[in-house]
């Protein structure tokens, strides 16, 4: 018990520190701050007299530049791209999964060259041991198979055999031959800024961030229009693009091919994928959850309660448009997805996938306004968002083994 028990307590130690690490990096859930100055000083005392508050608002006024080949706007500046992720995790690194985090691996990388594993090496490492398992396994119960065989047409007792457990298996140890194996994470007083000198007492030419913060236009426009921190500019000539070029170009890249006049019938669509799928994302955003995209599990959004540096997405949202005239669908120059009846295989294997990895299924119904009813003109404004109706309908799979109770 002495010996684990500080190796225990060392892990609580440094898991808590890590919490409370992250609750003060990602403390804001929006790029908008509210500081309040020091109540100590003689004018907060005085504006506190006479009822008014001191407490000021803060916005970063980001930058972003519009890409229509990817449908997304690009945040080139590192600082802005920190604000964006660690003030509501909005958009995603480039080169990287989730976080902007391309520059600290390389860095990482550089310190690890012959001293110790990278993350992706020890990626690597770990599934090719999951792979060696598997075929280990595979091999005992073959030859287990093989000798009850051969002790049946004998007429003798099987010999038994050992099969491997995830619990029990250890990987093979190293040929010497190999060379000796890397720790798999750096050193306690290894060099922190990378950089340093390389081998031979050679300066290492220092390394540039070329990834950008990717913002899909959802999270472009809700930071444009409800947050007003973030400036689009145009890729053309540089310059920043007014709020009705933004509304306009966003739903002008999903028009094939794009609308040349704003009376063109095929711009002033309900049923713009911009426009269906922002309904979507402003109602769970405006519900307070983290919304970011779900392709990985067939989705088309997860929803975090905090942020994925806290916690795994708890639901998986799949949008399915709703036109409330079945006219305007025969009409629509459009194909979205979802519009149509689905199937029973579809869904069933969707919820598969997801029930999973613990995540909830929930089927968001955006119902499209019907362009008898309200007037198409009305699309050239966001004023048009207050048409659209949002209902969700969670989906669980029944499992007669773990649903008794």
């Amino acid at each position: 018990m002495s010996l684990i028990g500080p190796s225990r307590r060392q892990g609580g130690q440094k898991a808590g520190a890590r919490r409370a690490e992250n609750n003060r990096i990602y403390a804001h859930p929006l790029p908008l701050a509210f500081h309040t100055p020091d109540s100590a000083s003689a004018v907060s005392r005085i504006l506190s007299l006479l009822g008014v508050s001191s407490t000021r608002l803060d916005s970063p006024h980001c930058e972003g530049v519009f890409d229509p080949y990817t449908r997304s706007v690009w945040v080139v500046s590192e600082k802005d791209s920190t604000i964006l992720w660690r003030r509501g995790f909005f958009g995603k690194g480039d080169l990287s999964r989730s976080e902007p985090s391309w520059l600290a691996r390389q860095i990482n990388a550089r310190k690890a060259a012959g001293n110790y594993m990278t993350s992706e090496e020890i990626r690597e490492k770990r599934r090719a041991e999951r792979r060696q398992f598997k075929l280990d396994r595979a091999a005992a119960i073959a030859r287990a198979a093989a000798e009850a065989e051969a002790a049946f047409a004998e007429g003798r007792q099987a010999a038994p055999t050992v099969i491997p457990s995830g619990a029990t298996w250890k990987p093979q140890q190293q040929q010497p031959s190999e060379g000796p194996s890397l720790p798999e994470a750096p050193p306690e007083d290894s060099d922190e800024d990378g950089e340093g000198e390389g081998e031979g007492g050679e300066e290492e030419e220092p390394l540039e961030n070329v990834e950008h913060l990717q913002l899909t236009l959802q999270e472009a426009w809700f930071l444009v229009w409800n947050l007003d921190c973030l400036t689009v500019l145009d890729p053309q000539t540089n310059e920043p693009m007014t709020l009705e070029q933004i509304w306009r170009a966003f739903q002008d890249v999903h028009s094939i091919p794009p609308p040349q006049s704003p009376t063109d019938p095929q711009a002033l669509r309900f049923d713009n994928p911009f426009l269906v799928h922002y309904a979507a994302y402003h109602y769970y955003r405006a519900l307070g959850w983290v919304v970011k995209g779900g392709i990985k599990f067939c989705v088309d959004f997860l929803l975090y309660k905090r942020g994925p540096v806290f916690h795994h997405a708890e639901f998986a949202v799949v949008v399915i448009p709703v036109y409330e005239d079945p006219a305007d669908q025969e009409s629509s120059p459009f194909n979205l997805p979802n519009s149509q009846t689905f199937s029973w295989t579809w869904l069933s294997t969707v919820n598969r996938v997801n029930s999973q990895v613990q995540k909830t299924l929930i089927l968001t119904y955006v119902t499209i306004p019907a362009r008898s009813r309200v007037s198409p003109e009305l699309v050239s404004s966001p004023a048009c968002l207050a048409h659209y109706s949002v209902r969700d309908v969670v989906l669980r799979r029944f499992i007669p083994a773990r649903m008794r109770d």
